[in-house]
């Protein structure tokens, strides 16, 4: 048995809107989520992914017991989350990006002290682990800083920890690193990698940045318009969808086409030149032999955007 199972789930809503032309609004139903099934076994780290507004954030919701589904079956370590959402919350941590579940006005260090009594931890186990998530995550120096004054960085990190503080097995996150730079992203991930190989930490994460899921994950769910359109891993999704990095080189003067193992020139504007290369193939090869056979001025790669996977994925699909 999976520690997250979810079976033919489907959530609806009823909004209200004026049809054209008239004064009275008309009720219709929104489909957000429809026939999903998968499972996810203890000490995965999966990515789910989809375009915005492909019901992401709603699956996330109703594995957390926020919202109660409209029909299907969802056990989260045991448990149906909706009917169980105070014994499951022991068991879970959940990051949203875009809010916070730290006290606005209160030094970082009066939240942590409240979620130790919100979730009853032990007070030793808490000093502990708060001890070591203030180290991995370089926090010790923002404990007294209200989390108003923090930078969106420093608060993820924060937020993070406050998820993690009550041990739980399941940590779902949904997009954690919006808005970060680049040097944040990298102590994230280092971080999350972490966890999940020395306490065998669940994890669940719903993103944009495919660099995330590289980092992270060996298998990624797809879902897009609420309905599960891949299931493995995120090579085999690349392969499927037929995407590719680009490489974006700007050289010191015009040149011919560039030709380098590994990566076709797709594209020539005077000194710059877009080469393109399999998404799940490493980019190095091709920067180190850039570098070896031409002046570069100046490189950047650039990742596929996952609604342009997932559109050439359905061009691909059979028709019927």
């Amino acid at each position: 048995m999976s520690l997250i199972e979810v079976t033919d789930l489907r959530r609806t809503f009823t909004v209200r809107r004026r049809a054209e032309g008239s004064r009275r609004k008309q009720r219709t139903e929104v489909v957000a989520v429809q026939d999903l099934t998968f499972g996810i076994d203890a000490g995965e780290m999966v990515g789910y992914i989809g375009p915005n507004g492909a019901g992401k954030s709603t699956t996330i919701k109703m594995l957390t017991g926020i919202l109660v589904p409209t029909s299907g079956r969802i056990s989260v370590a045991g448990v149906d989350p909706s009917r169980n959402r105070t014994t499951l919350a022991r068991r879970i941590g959940v990051v949203f990006g875009q809010r916070t579940s730290l006290w606005w006005d209160l030094p970082l260090r009066d939240s942590f002290d409240l979620l130790q009594k919100i979730y009853r931890t032990d007070p030793a186990r808490h000093r502990t682990n708060l001890a070591e998530f203030l180290e991995l995550l370089d926090l010790g120096e923002l404990l007294d800083t209200p989390v108003r004054q923090l930078s969106l960085g420093q608060r993820m990190r924060g937020d993070i920890a406050a998820a993690l503080l009550h041990d739980p097995e399941i940590l779902y996150l949904d997009e954690p690193t919006i808005g970060l730079d680049v040097v944040s992203k990298g102590r994230l991930r280092e971080f999350l990698r972490a966890l999940n190989r020395e306490r065998g930490t669940t994890l669940m994460l719903t993103t944009h940045d495919l660099q995330d899921i590289e980092a992270l994950c060996r298998r990624v769910i797809v879902i897009d318009h609420g309905t599960q359109v891949y299931d493995g891993t995120l090579a085999g999704l690349h392969e499927r969808g037929g995407s590719h990095r680009t490489v974006v080189v700007d050289l010191v003067d015009e040149a011919p086409p560039i030709s380098v193992a590994g990566a076709v020139t797709r594209r020539v504007e005077g000194p710059r030149q877009w080469l393109s290369l399999p998404a799940g193939a490493s980019a190095a090869p091709v920067v180190a032999a850039l570098a070896a056979s031409y002046d570069v001025a100046d490189l950047s790669i650039q990742e596929p955007d996952i609604e342009d996977v997932i559109r050439e994925l359905y061009s691909r699909a059979p028709s019927g």
